[in-house]
């Protein structure tokens, strides 16, 4: 079973969200048309590195990396990636990777027996959803006993917010409905389970302005800066993360379609206040995911 051995005071940074896409068989997390269109949509053809690759990258960097996958079995149709073989291949590189789960949460009793398993049995330290790659509205009551199982077994949930790559360009969207990933919809989850650590991942645009009030008004609520370089953060999102949120703000990439290269270098050029930048590159994400004891 995972158990962390992260040497705080021997990284620079601890890169929340990192993607798995491919597992040690070759097998692809999403559908061939959709790898396809995300490379088109992030401007990049770049290899898809198994979770081993991805430690050494982090390791090289003096990094640490939150690893997942996203099961979204029901909506595309396709078998996902097994978050016990990361979660167990994350186990050996327990120096530099922190594996979440991800379930189906369409798959009702099958989901909170297979989430209760991973944190149990395989140690996952966190769980990843994506609303509109998943296909459901996680504010419905249907999904209640998932986050309640979550926010008991102490670990935070990480959910897409905003815009996404998958699918853009293709015949409607591949049936994906971004509205799913409102950040509002997750302020009811917020509300209804206050001891549950919710992550919205990305700046929410073209919600960002709704990210920021659930954030503000919930403190059980987080925003991790993933997925865009650091030159494209709206203003507002730049203003808070100096100010009100600096202590609920993650510093995440959506690697391997961004690089924390890129991410470090790019946000050497914006306005984000230099007394800040350490709390959102580790210190906030060793007390969220309690590496800090």
């Amino acid at each position: 079973m995972y158990q962390p051995a992260i040497d705080l005071a021997a990284i620079t940074a601890i890169d929340v969200h990192v993607h798995i896409e491919v597992d040690g068989h070759g097998h692809a997390s999403l559908p061939e048309p959709l790898v396809v269109a995300a490379s088109k949509y992030f401007r990049t053809d770049g290899p898809r590195p198994a979770v081993e690759a991805v430690a050494q990258h982090y390791r090289e960097r003096q990094m640490a990396a939150v690893v997942f996958t996203v099961d979204a079995g029901t909506q595309l149709a396709h078998q996902p990636l097994s978050s016990s073989e990361i979660a167990r291949a994350a186990a050996d590189h327990a120096d530099v990777l922190i594996p979440f789960g991800s379930v189906d949460p369409r798959t009702g009793d099958a989901a909170l027996e297979l989430a209760a398993r991973l944190v149990e049995d395989e140690g996952v330290r966190g769980f990843k959803f994506h609303p509109t790659v998943q296909g459901f509205d996680p504010s419905h009551d249907e999904y209640a006993p998932l986050w309640s199982l979550i926010e008991k077994a102490g670990v935070p949930a990480l959910f897409h917010t905003g815009q996404t790559g998958i699918g853009a360009g293709l015949p409607g969207g591949y049936g994906l409905r971004l509205g799913l990933s409102n950040p509002i919809l997750l302020d009811a989850v917020a509300a209804e389970f206050p001891n549950l650590q919710i992550i919205m991942a990305h700046p929410s645009v073209p919600w960002q302005d709704e990210a920021l009030s659930v954030a503000t008004h919930k403190p059980n609520t987080w925003i991790d800066l993933s997925g865009w370089s650091p030159k494209y953060f709206p203003a507002e999102l730049v203003r808070h993360a100096n100010s009100i949120l600096k202590r609920r703000v993650l510093f995440g990439t959506d690697y391997p379609l961004l690089t924390p290269d890129r991410w470090l270098r790019d946000v050497a050029n914006i306005d984000l206040k230099p007394d800040v930048l350490p709390g959102i590159l580790k210190d906030n994400a060793a007390r969220l995911l309690r590496l800090t004891g």
